[in-house]
This record gives structure tokens, C-alpha cells and sequence, in this order.
């Protein structure tokens, strides 16, 4: 597997989205890292939805650990990669969501929309989301961890018809021990 640790990221845009990877694909080489860019022929229109599947299928895959995607408003793409198995997306707007979609939720993809992210915002979002993994950067409440691991996990294993045949409740839920009064940039 391409880690973010041997700094290697794949990408992929759709015609909206195309402009803005480019900054970041580039920022990012500049930096040191590999980027394999999955974008379709630009001049056919890639459709942001196959896009996304197809970075998804890169996570699922297990070739890469993490991914950047990229349309009109990071929204298409990023429900059409949460479709693969194994792929936790987050559609960002700003560095301090990007930076939380991974510390606090483990996110594995990072969707940004074209229409709302200039580039130089786009290219801080980019590192803030590649340089944070689970539990760093926001672990100043007790119980923080083991909190949003537990989100992952149950995330991760989730099967709705068990969940459905259950009632609608999680079936053999966690749980954590949190601080009696959490605080931190959340709160």
C-alpha cells in the first residue's frame, strides 16, 4: 500500500474540479510527494461520479491509504466514493475541517469543491488532511481516542440489516469513558 507516511497520495477531478487539482497536485509535488493522478481524459467530461468510484476503488483496493478528490463542490464525488466499501469521505471547506476529518474521524478521502476552495486554500487543506491521521492534533480531552475509534470502527463494520433486524440500534455497541467536561477546539 501507497502510505501517507512514504508520502504518496493518488488524486482525481472531474471537469469542475480539474483546475483546482491541478494546484494542489503540483503544490504537492513541489513538497515531496508521489502523486498518482487517476483523472480521466479532461476532455471527455469526466462524470465526478465514476471519479469518485474510481478513488475509491483505490482505498478499497488497499493500493493507497489516502485520496484527494475534487469537483464543482466536493459533494458528488464524495458521496459517490463513500460508496465503496472502506472509504470514509469528508467534503471540506476550510483547513480546520480537513485537519479534523482525519484526526478526529479518520477519514481516508478528502473531497473539495472547485466552486468554494480557491487553490491556496485547497493546497493548506490538502496538508493539513495529509499530515494529520486518527487521534493527533485534537487529543486534549480525556477519552478522545478511544471516542472517535469507536465511531470508526462501528463505521467500518456497520451492516444495515443487521442494524435494521436490531431494531434500528447498533448491533453489540462500544464504548468510551469520556471526561466529565471535554474541552478542546470542539467545545
Amino acid at each position: 500500500m501507497k502510505t501517507v507516511r512514504s508520502k504518496h497520495v493518488v488524486v482525481g477531478a472531474d471537469f469542475a474540479g480539474f483546475p483546482l487539482k491541478e494546484a494542489v497536485k503540483k503544490h504537492l509535488q513541489d513538497r515531496g510527494w508521489t502523486v498518482t493522478d487517476i483523472t480521466p481524459d479532461i476532455d471527455k467530461a469526466p462524470m465526478y461520479h465514476r471519479v469518485g468510484f474510481a478513488l475509491g476503488a483505490k482505498i478499497a483496493e488497499g493500493e493507497f491509504e489516502r485520496a484527494l478528490a475534487f469537483c464543482g463542490t466536493g459533494m458528488g464525488i464524495h458521496i459517490a466514493a463513500s460508496k465503496v466499501p472502506h472509504v470514509h469521505a469528508a467534503v471540506c471547506e476550510s483547513v480546520a475541517s480537513a485537519r479534523r476529518a482525519a484526526a478526529a474521524n479518520s477519514a481516508n478521502l478528502l473531497a473539495m469543491g472547485a466552486f468554494y476552495v480557491a487553490e491556496r486554500k485547497g493546497m493548506a487543506m490538502a496538508d493539513a488532511f495529509l499530515e494529520s491521521e486518527l487521534g493527533t492534533g485534537y487529543e486534549d480531552w480525556e477519552g478522545f481516542y478511544a471516542y472517535h475509534r469507536i465511531g470508526f470502527d462501528e463505521c467500518e463494520s456497520f451492516d444495515y440489516e443487521a442494524y435494521k433486524a436490531n431494531g434500528f440500534e447498533v448491533v453489540n455497541p462500544q464504548s468510551a469513558v469520556l471526561a466529565d467536561e471535554p474541552k478542546g477546539r470542539a467545545y
